[in-house]
C-alpha cells in the first residue's frame, strides 16, 4: 500500500500549491470538513483544468487518486503529473470496470477518490448534468461522499492574459451518504440519485454557476442523508 507521494512528489505538489497561490486568489470555506483519514469519495464540479492543481494540493497529504480520461497521457507532462498523483485512466466512450476495480481498490486503501460526475469540462462555470457512473461506484465501495465546489477559475485564461490574479472560491460541504432504495436500483433510480448529488452539490455555488440544477437546489432528498465522517 503506498502511503506517501515520495520526495519528488512532495516537492511537485508544494510547487504547484504555490504556483497557483500566486496565481490565483484562492478564498476557502469548510476546509474543517476535510477528513484526517479514511476512505472517502470527494465530488467536485468540472470548469476546467483548474480543479485538479487546486483541490489536489488542498487534500494533499491525504493520499488522492482521481478518475482521469485517457487521452491525458498522450501528453508527456500531464501523464506523468497524472501517474505521480495516483491518475486512474478510464475510458469515457464506454462503462470502463477495470477503472472502477482500481477505483474500489485504492479506497480500500484508504484514499480519497476524486471524481467530477459531469464528465465532461463545462469551461463556462455552469454545472451540467452529471453521470450515473458515480453512482454505482459508490453503491459498491459503501463510503461517505464529499462535495467539494470551486467557482471563479472560469476566467483564469482571461485574466492570465491580462497579468491579474483570478478570484477562486473552493468551498467544502458536508459529507453525506447514498440511500439505497431496497430490491434492485435501476438506472432510473440510478439516474435519480446522481441528479440529487448535484442538487445538494448546486446549493453550494451562486445561483449563476447552478447551470442545469438551476432551481432545484436547496430541497428535501429522497437518496442523499448527510453524515459524519466517524458515524457508521
Amino acid at each position: 500500500m503506498k502511503t506517501d507521494l515520495g520526495v519528488f512528489g512532495r516537492f511537485v505538489t508544494t510547487v504547484i500549491r504555490w504556483l497557483f497561490r500566486i496565481l490565483c486568489r484562492i478564498k476557502e470555506e469548510g476546509s474543517e470538513r476535510l477528513p484526517d483519514h479514511g476512505p472517502c469519495i470527494v465530488v467536485v464540479n468540472h470548469i476546467n483544468f483548474l480543479e485538479v492543481p487546486i483541490i489536489y494540493p488542498f487534500l494533499y497529504p491525504r493520499l488522492t487518486s482521481s478518475l482521469v480520461k485517457r487521452e491525458t497521457w498522450e501528453n508527456p507532462f500531464l501523464g506523468r503529473l497524472a501517474t505521480l498523483w495516483n491518475g486512474i485512466p478510464i475510458r469515457r466512450d464506454t462503462a470502463d470496470f477495470t477503472a472502477l476495480r482500481t477505483a474500489e481498490k485504492r479506497l480500500r486503501e484508504g484514499h480519497i477518490l476524486m471524481i467530477a460526475p459531469e464528465g465532461t469540462r463545462s469551461y463556462d462555470g455552469r454545472m451540467g448534468p452529471g453521470n450515473p457512473g458515480v453512482v454505482i461506484l459508490a453503491l459498491r465501495a459503501g463510503v461517505p461522499l464529499l462535495p467539494i465546489v470551486h467557482y471563479g477559475g472560469e476566467r483564469f485564461w482571461y485574466n492570465l492574459k491580462r497579468f491579474r490574479r483570478t478570484p477562486v472560491t473552493l468551498k467544502v460541504g458536508r459529507p453525506f451518504r447514498i440511500k439505497a432504495p431496497e430490491g434492485r436500483v435501476t438506472s432510473t433510480v440510478r439516474r435519480a440519485i446522481v441528479d440529487e448529488m448535484m442538487e445538494y452539490m448546486a446549493a453550494l455555488v451562486p445561483e449563476y454557476y447552478r447551470g442545469n440544477y438551476t432551481g432545484r437546489a436547496d430541497r428535501n432528498f429522497t437518496y442523499l442523508r448527510t453524515t459524519e465522517f466517524n458515524d457508521g
